[in-house]
């Protein structure tokens, strides 16, 4: 069987086919972690920002682990580009609206299931969907496959703002969901555990805290504005942010710590990283300067991911490598997933 060694980075990414392959570049870990998993993956939820580069780099890992499986994509597929793109990589696909009852009973069954449906963007002024697609949904999925190995995920917004002393919020912490897209994402969480302890499925949740590619991201955002002469604001003075490839591979491998209750993971960054201090060094990067407006309040939405690092080794993709990257694919003019973070909201209201 052939094995990849640990990833080798380039200096720079030119364009979408190049960062597509550099986020699902499989690690040693999650080779090792692929080999060991049994069963077929499915991901719910595959349209997504995340979800296309997370089945391919389960596919990838699978096949360079020796191990044959079916990874499979279900999403409603609004986007034929993204389907056969999908199939092209070795992905089934299904398309499903996971709100019909019907169409969820006809999805084929998996040893492993990756949740990644969701809804936030959008969510105020029409919060009725938002509660059935972050809390409602829940139920219905993991009571269709009461068998399956879960990795769900969450979001670090199911915490509240704490001060920068604290280090990050812990998966001790008590949840302080501010906002009712954080309190419907904690509605989540609680859909799959009470569902966990009923039926025993074994359940990782992912308490994910601002994954970037260089199509969108807090990095990216930032990167923007610094390039386009608009102030950056730093009332939300700091952040945490992981490599989208990273981040996937975390969830992955999380599929073998799946219990009963949930295993909680909290998935980010190990830096606290200073807003004003990545506006400047993405400046320098870009040759410009950086207007920045605000003052940096003594709370933020971070969190500590020192129990992923323990479980799973530190990311591949440091922090600076990430500055590098995202100003280079602003500086050639690389696209846009136009999806703004709003990193910036201090109110939760999305």
């Amino acid at each position: 069987m052939s094995q990849m060694p640990d990833l080798c980075l380039p200096e720079a990414i030119e364009d979408e086919e190049t960062l597509d392959d550099v986020l699902s570049r499989p690690s040693q870990p999650l080779l090792d972690s692929m080999r060991r998993l049994t069963g077929d993956i499915m991901i719910l939820g595959v349209g997504g920002k995340m979800g296309p580069t997370l089945a391919r780099l389960a596919k990838r890992a699978s096949d360079q682990a020796g191990v044959s499986r079916r990874v499979i994509g279900v999403s409603r597929f609004s986007d034929g580009i993204l389907r056969n793109k999908l199939e092209a990589w070795g992905i089934e696909t299904h398309a499903c609206d996971l709100l019909d009852l019907e169409g969820l009973g006809r999805l084929p069954e998996a040893d492993n299931i990756v949740f990644m449906a969701g809804r936030k963007f959008g969510s105020t002024g029409a919060e009725a969907a938002t509660w059935a697609m972050n809390a409602y949904v829940p139920g219905l999925v993991i009571r269709r496959f009461p068998k399956a190995r879960w990795a769900v995920f969450s979001s670090g917004n199911v915490y509240p703002l704490l001060p920068l002393a604290h280090g990050g919020a812990t998966e001790e912490d008590t949840p302080g969901p501010l906002g009712e897209y954080a309190q419907s994402v904690l509605g989540r969480e609680r859909l799959f555990e009470h569902f966990s302890r009923v039926q025993g499925t074994p359940v990782s949740i992912i308490r994910l805290n601002y994954a970037i590619d260089l199509r969108y991201g807090v990095l990216f955002d930032i990167a923007q504005k610094v390039n386009t002469g608009q102030p950056v604001d730093v009332t939300m003075g700091h952040a945490n942010v992981i490599w989208q490839g990273d981040a996937n591979s975390y969830v992955l491998m999380s599929l073998g710590l799946a219990s009963a209750p949930p295993t909680l993971i909290n998935v980010t960054g190990p830096e606290i990283m200073s807003v004003r201090w990545a506006a400047q060094r993405l400046a320098g990067y870009l040759g410009k300067e950086a207007a920045i407006t605000g003052e940096e309040a003594p709370t933020a939405l971070l969190s500590n991911a020192a129990k992923c690092f323990a479980l799973f080794g530190y990311p591949k993709v440091p922090l600076e490598t990430m500055l590098r990257w995202t100003a280079h694919w602003l500086r050639v003019g690389g696209t846009s997933l136009g999806k703004p973070t709003h990193f910036e909201t201090r109110d939760g209201r999305f």
